[in-house]
């Protein structure tokens, strides 16, 4: 599926969302972004520090995982005018676990490598430093392309028919 099918089909199912849906795009796309930024210090704060400055690539990154987590969390609330029905739930649940692991894997990636426990931990903070924060860009990707596969799944078959289970 090329990026322009993609594309206009998401603009056909988004284009059909009513406020209610925009709204708890909005309300939840800002709280995810801040849930990763503060902890992080992406936004500077006094709990929170970095050891290492923070990356240009940072800042995209919180944002973009903000509006993709706003938009793929929206998906779930229901609109006013539809009927309750029986969903897919295997696709959606597909849908929401990669979500949520873009979403950590978004919170792994933009984090002070030497400041991560887990990682402290596991290789050390020599570790943390030639190793860790180096594929940290490319976990930023990975974390966006789990959400834009799940927000996908999501927005491809919002009107489809499915059966009501009686």
């Amino acid at each position: 599926m090329s990026i322009i099918a993609v594309s206009n089909s998401w603009r056909a199912a988004l284009s059909t969302w009513s406020p209610r849906r925009w709204w708890a795009a909005l309300i939840f796309g800002l709280g995810i972004a801040v849930i990763i930024a503060l902890p992080t210090a992406v936004i500077p704060n006094p709990i929170f520090g970095r050891a290492i400055e923070t990356t240009w690539w940072s800042f995209p990154t919180v944002i973009i995982t903000g509006i993709l987590g706003g938009l793929l969390v929206a998906t779930y609330v229901r609109e006013p005018s539809d009927a309750p029905k029986a969903e897919d739930n295997d696709e959606k649940d597909a849908a929401l676990r990669w979500g949520t692991i873009g979403g950590f894997v978004s919170f792994f990636a933009v984090g002070c490598p030497v400041c991560n426990k887990l990682v402290l931990l596991a290789i050390g903070a020599s570790g943390a430093v030639s190793w860790f924060a180096p594929i940290q860009p490319f976990l930023a990707l990975a974390s966006i392309a789990f959400m834009v596969w799940a927000l996908n799944e999501r927005l491809k078959n919002q009107h489809a028919c499915t059966l009501i289970a009686r």
